[in-house]
């Protein structure tokens, strides 16, 4: 039999191969996002934000286009602009909210739904970045020492966890009653030839999910804490202790909290250093070649998964040296890159699921063309469009900081420079600190160092006299100044 009639009846979807390949449901986000990176890493945040959007020309802006652009103005201090981008990530994300209330099935019903691979899926964000979004938007107000406005998007944070509780607990569910129905095993472990150690790993397994992070819970007692409600803060602290135990700065907050509480305005402030280092983790696509039985012979097929790369290590203080004070501990309390791999070890049963499906309908094509076609013309054609569509997801939010560090001290309000201990090549930075409660933020990518402090306020006009019987009023929190920054290289 000739091939040209198979071949004719599959040209179809054949000619839409190379059109597929070309558009954004194939591009390589790993690719895109490691030059973006590059250029932030070596200082250079605004080619960075203009390499985003070359990148990002064609079409509706997608999700993690606004999460990444968010985090490089945060970068410059253009909190308006930062805000701006991770409110319309919030936006995409309180729909995906709405659907899980109302219609919870139409996000978990197409779990073993057959695609050409996963990257054709709305991509709706990792469930740690979601959580992330709410507290980094957070750190936005806190640098400009808005303490109430972070509380709203601390309150929303502790909302988005419950919310993703409840789906991925059905989701789960779901997926083992299609993997039943199909047959299929969705161990990852069985996966032969897949680094199992990189997302099954005592630190990974201690993680109690993806989405929940001491430094959330910690950030939320010390924003509660400012705020003047014990309670709250007393419950965040405690389940920042229970998320990352045994860690002695965590305890201290708790213990210490009635005391710090009940004391009198004595011209100090409690200053939160909140200090991240290195970027998220690269998910890349690897090929495996799985066997499909049909009848007298073995079909190999390729299927594509996502694996986390190993990453260099991120960089990050022993300490923080205050002049003029004693050296405080800089304690690592949160890893997104763990939560990354976590997030891929819960997220394997629904992606096995999928490309096993997949892959087992590519498989059938391939060997019911052959038998159509004597000379494998049809079959070596299916083949080939199945190589070239096959890949897996890469998509994540990569400039988020690989990992989170606190120190805490009380130091006197005024002008201070910090530096980082015994650690070479960065130079110290000045800020200044007002009221009880302030939060300072550095971040430390490669050799560049960025401060998340508010730009230098113009000098206030001469108060006028206090009218007799009146006290001017410590403020709650601390208006933090910056008058210098400075960066240096390892």
């Amino acid at each position: 039999m000739s091939s040209f009639p198979v071949i004719k009846r599959n040209l179809p979807a054949l000619l839409l191969i190379p059109t597929l390949c070309g558009c954004a449901t194939f591009r390589s986000y790993d690719a895109e996002m490691n030059h973006t990176i590059g250029l932030a890493a070596s200082g250079n945040v605004d080619g960075a934000i203009k390499l985003l959007e070359r990148t990002n020309k064609l079409g509706r802006k997608d999700l993690l286009y606004y999460f990444e652009l968010g985090e490089l103005e945060r970068l410059r201090n253009r909190y308006d602009e930062s805000r701006k981008a991770w409110m319309e990530a919030d936006a995409r994300v309180q729909a995906w909210e709405s659907t899980v209330a109302t219609n919870p099935e139409k996000l978990i019903g197409n779990v073993a739904s057959v695609l050409i691979n996963d990257k054709a899926r709305p991509y709706e964000g990792h469930d740690y970045e979601k959580v992330m979004l709410t507290t980094r938007l957070a750190l936005d107000h806190l640098a400009r020492g808005d303490f109430d406005t972070a509380r709203v998007d601390i309150k929303r944070t502790h909302e988005r966890e419950a919310v993703i509780a409840a789906l991925r607990d059905k989701e789960l569910r779901k997926t083992e009653e299609e993997a039943k129905k199909h047959g299929v095993q969705t161990s990852f472990k069985e996966l032969n030839g897949y680094p199992v150690q990189s997302i099954d790993n005592p630190e990974v397994n201690a993680l109690r999910n993806s989405y929940q992070s001491a430094f959330s819970h910690y950030l939320a007692g010390f924003v509660y804490e400012a705020l003047g409600e014990p309670s709250l803060a007393a419950a965040g602290y405690r389940q920042a202790i229970e998320l990352q135990p045994n860690h002695a700065l965590l305890e201290q907050a708790l213990a210490g909290l009635d005391a710090r509480t009940g004391a009198r305005d004595e011209g100090n402030t409690d200053v939160l250093f909140v200090v991240e280092s290195g970027t998220a983790p690269e998910r890349k696509s690897q090929q495996f070649s799985l066997p499909f039985p049909q009848r007298n012979r073995v079909l190999i097929v390729p299927v594509s998964f996502p694996v986390i790369v190993p990453a260099q290590p991120a960089s990050m203080p022993a300490q923080l040296q205050i002049e003029g004070e004693s050296p405080i501990d800089v304690v690592a309390v949160t890893s997104i890159d763990l939560m990354a791999r976590k997030a891929l070890q819960e997220e394997m049963p629904g992606i096995l699921l999928r490309g096993i499906i997949r892959s087992t309908a590519k498989a059938v094509a391939q060997s019911q063309a052959g038998k159509k076609d004597e000379s494998g013309l049809a079959a070596l054609a299916i083949a080939i469009g199945s190589m070239i569509t096959e890949s897996a997801d890469e998509r994540g939010w990569r400039s988020l900081p690989a990992q989170i560090a606190i120190a805490r001290a009380r130091i006197p309000s005024g002008m201070h420079t910090v530096g980082f201990g015994a650690a070479p090549g960065r130079q110290g930075i000045r800020f200044s600190v007002s009221g009880r409660y302030a939060v300072v933020g550095i971040r430390l990518m490669n050799g560049a160092t960025f401060t998340m402090l508010p730009p230098q306020p113009k000098p206030a006009p001469p108060a006028a006299p206090a009218q007799p019987g009146t006290e001017a009023s410590a403020a709650p929190h601390a208006v933090i100044r910056s008058t210098a920054v400075a960066a240096g290289t390892f």
